[in-house]
């Protein structure tokens, strides 16, 4: 399990903003996911070169990489708030070694997130997959509460799905998307995958994509390590037009059900609708015979 290194958020701390992925194309929504954090009482710091690009990057790689060291380095800074997704992060992490120390700021963001949160699980740190700051205003008030929720330490709700069946596990939580978390298979960023329990969301994939997907983690035995499954929302992975496909819906089962583990679906997470922050290494409770993802209590050092 990741141990909780970072300190709980509070009032009036530091937040700085980051682009570590694709370029800016959403600036009203930026201003507006940062409006939401200041509202909270949180300082809010963006960098100059936040609308930086290159060709589909929001900047070199050395402007993105930059944009993090400073938010790592700053001593006041508590929480790194990643502006977008697209991809990019994973060239971030080509000859990148996290700084020393026991507590580093929380990360939060999901998507193309999942490089930088997978490759901080791996070295016990914690971060929340979650809104972007180009979604956050777009989310219920029950998903904004409850990201304000997790990273300041009250309890979470549990969040309600389709329980495949296969009873109930508890392990460490290790969301993530679908195809980022494929790519990091095998590198040195992967977190341990044994015992955990995978929370997978997806984006704009065919279903022979995210079968092809699957069936990598299958045959590389990854599935086999895994305690148990949650499935959060797989948007715009529908079929080509007119060409033979199953539903992504069938995939998923295909791929995943004979595995013998708790696995749920339908829950709230994901791109396209709510996405109800998780925290990424932290126990958590999934039943898959009454279709429930319950984190765990946690409390940091």
């Amino acid at each position: 399990m990741v141990s909780i290194s970072s300190p709980w958020l509070q009032s009036g701390d530091r937040l700085r903003v980051i682009a570590p992925s694709g370029v800016l194309r959403e600036a009203q929504r930026l201003q507006e996911g940062i409006a939401v954090w200041r509202s909270w009482g949180f300082e809010v710091m963006l960098p100059a070169s936040v609308d930086s690009r290159w060709g589909y990057l929001a900047g070199t790689d050395q402007q993105r990489r930059q944009q993090l060291l400073e938010a790592l380095k700053d001593p006041a800074c508590r929480g790194i708030l990643c502006a977008r997704g697209g991809y990019g992060g994973a060239r971030l992490l080509e000859d990148w070694t996290w700084p020393e120390g026991d507590r580093l700021p929380w990360v939060i963001g999901f998507s193309d997130i999942t490089s930088l949160l997978w490759s901080l699980a791996r070295h016990r740190q914690v971060g929340v997959h979650g809104p972007l700051l180009t979604t956050l205003a777009l989310e219920p008030a029950w998903s904004r509460q409850r990201l304000l929720d997790l990273v300041t330490g009250q309890p979470l709700a549990p969040l309600e799905g389709e329980g495949w069946g296969g009873g109930q596990v508890t392990g460490p939580l290790l969301p993530a998307n679908l195809t980022v978390a494929t790519h990091l298979l095998g590198t040195s960023h992967q977190p341990s995958l044994r015992r955990v329990i995978l929370a997978l969301e997806d984006v704009t994939e065919a279903p022979y994509r995210i079968d092809r997907l699957l069936t990598h983690w299958r045959m590389v035995g990854y599935l086999a390590q895994v305690a148990g499954i949650a499935l959060g929302r797989f948007s715009r992975c529908d079929p080509p037009p007119e060409a033979p496909s199953f539903p992504v819906e069938a995939v998923l089962r295909d791929r995943l059900a004979d595995l013998g583990i708790p696995i749920v679906a339908g829950l709230p997470f994901g791109h396209d609708g709510e996405n109800a922050a998780l925290p990424v290494g932290t126990l958590a409770h999934l039943d898959g015979d009454r279709g429930t993802l319950t984190v765990e209590p946690f409390t940091i050092p």
